[in-house]
């Protein structure tokens, strides 16, 4: 089903939110979007996967004002998984929109040499949200180079 004026519009405010949060998160060093929203083949049933690279994963595991400061709205917790080197915590907003953050240390970002996880997450759709240091940017290039 193609996705609403409405959704999308939700969608541009989370993402908004989520930048903003990272920009005021120390432990945070950058933000991307994966999969469909990413490359822009997203349907009304499409969840957001947010990927949040920083210095303690671990640090967002156990607590959840996090998620008041990244999407200023009600929401809750439905999953908190473990998928190799990346934590999850899926976000279920008041509308029923799914948020998936996945946090993972800076390493997956590493360029010399790329992890086949990371290789495969990159070139299925991603974009930077959140950059400052460019991290993002020369993994990005690295694999489209």
């Amino acid at each position: 089903m193609k996705v609403t004026p409405g959704r999308v519009a939700e969608f541009e405010g989370l993402i908004a939110g989520v930048r903003a949060w990272a920009a005021r998160e120390p432990d945070v060093t950058a933000v991307g979007l994966a999969g469909s929203w990413a490359r822009g083949a997203a349907r009304m049933d499409s969840d957001v996967d947010v990927v949040v690279l920083c210095s303690a994963p671990n640090r967002f595991e156990d607590t959840t004002g996090w998620i008041r400061d990244a999407l200023g709205q009600n929401a809750r917790v439905v999953r908190t998984r473990r998928w190799g080197v990346l934590l999850e915590r899926r976000v279920v907003l008041a509308s029923g929109f799914e948020v998936e953050f996945g946090f993972v240390t800076l390493s997956w970002a590493d360029t010399d040499p790329v992890d086949a996880g990371t290789v495969r997450v990159v070139r299925d759709g991603f974009r930077a949200v959140h950059d400052p240091a460019g991290l993002l940017h020369k993994l990005t290039t690295a694999l489209t180079s």
